[in-house]
């Protein structure tokens, strides 16, 4: 496959390592990298055939605007989250601009630092075009296992939800309130993933595969995760600009609670796990306060 990657954050650049193995890859981003021997401009990565777009969620529908110029490429999203100006999933903005039997999504418990280092993986494309997916996830290198889907729906709200869970996770491990409360927090976030994607249509099944439980149970429970450690900074009592400004990087589960936030007030749906992120996040909330409300829900 003649690919290019736009984004060159740590997500982008396991990309083009994993990809790079059995296809011919360019990366680009708005800065220059100079240590990325095949970076190349955005018009000269529009050229390629297959596009995969790993850049923050928030800025998905501004990028397009702004710099895609459709030349009939194949795109495979590798964002992960739910736009807060919007509350629109990205299946949903990327359906403005291009037809979808060439869109593909990418899902499942994936690490940058882990596909940087080539170790075993199993990720999920899922697309309306099955030719699509097949061509996405055969490209893929030795070291991980690609299945394919056609619920989208799931697949987005999957990767976007679990983030949102992963930061109450982080509060639940920076508090120490132990394993038992993890696994509650975990298995019931799972629930709320769902019950909001099912509103939207999703199949329950997906939330039992790859790109749901798989996703969720890794980014939830683990450091490598950003939005995870965003719940250690909480749990510290320290302020999210502060924590954000520490991570120096982006963490999507911060604007996806907004989202989400937003969506269950108008839709009317019970997110209560959610619904306490998006307090601790935006109005200053104790955590513990947090946890004895969830408690008592």
């Amino acid at each position: 496959m003649k690919l290019a990657i736009i984004g060159a954050g740590k997500w982008g650049r396991a990309l083009n390592h994993a990809y790079g193995m059995k296809n011919d890859v360019v990366i680009t981003s708005r800065r220059r990298h100079p240590d990325l021997e095949n970076f190349v401009s955005v018009d000269e990565a529009l050229d390629r055939e297959y596009l995969i777009l790993a850049i923050p969620a928030q800025f998905v529908r501004r990028w397009m605007q702004e710099h895609f110029v459709d030349r009939g490429q194949k795109i495979l999203v590798a964002a992960k989250g739910i736009e807060v100006s919007s509350g629109a999933l990205l299946n949903e903005i990327f359906e403005s601009f291009l037809p979808v039997d060439r869109l593909a999504y990418l899902s499942g418990p994936s690490f940058a630092a882990e596909v940087m280092r080539s170790l075993p993986t199993a990720l999920v494309v899922s697309s309306l075009s099955p030719s699509l997916a097949e061509t996405f996830a055969g490209a893929l290198p030795d070291f991980i296992k690609g299945y394919t889907d056609d619920d989208v729906t799931g697949a987005e709200v999957g990767g976007a939800y679990k983030n949102v869970i992963a930061i109450a996770g982080g509060v639940c491990d920076g508090l120490e309130l132990g394993n038992n409360a993890r696994a509650a927090l975990i298995s019931r976030g799972l629930v709320e993933m769902a019950r909001f994607g099912a509103h939207y249509g999703a199949r329950e099944r997906t939330f039992l595969s790859l790109g749901g439980a798989g996703d969720l149970f890794l980014t939830a429970s683990s450091t490598l995760s950003r939005n995870y450690r965003v719940g250690l900074g909480l749990a510290q009592g320290k302020r999210i600009d502060a924590i954000l400004e520490e991570l120096g990087e982006v963490a999507e589960g911060v604007g996806t609670a907004e989202a989400l936030h937003r969506i269950a007030e108008r839709e009317k749906l019970y997110l209560p796990i959610a619904a306490e992120v998006y307090r601790m996040l935006r109005e200053g909330k104790a955590p513990r306060e947090s946890l004895h409300d969830l408690l008592g829900s």
